[in-house]
């Protein structure tokens, strides 16, 4: 895979699992997320497998 697609399907996930996090915990209001603990777990591996393809891996042979 291209490397900047990586890199940018990682952000995107990293946001979005930011968003839904934080609608989860119902630190943003005025959505059907808001305060469910589906969207805070939802968000937060989200959030992980958007870090996850941040992090440079080392290249196998």
């Amino acid at each position: 895979m291209n490397r900047k697609l990586v890199v940018g399907l990682g952000v995107v996930l990293l946001l979005l699992g930011g968003v839904w996090t934080a609608q989860g915990l119902g630190y943003l209001k005025g959505s059907f997320m808001t305060g469910q603990q589906l969207w805070t777990t939802i968000g937060l591996l989200c959030a992980f497998g958007g870090l996850m393809l941040l992090i440079p891996w080392p290249k196998r042979k």
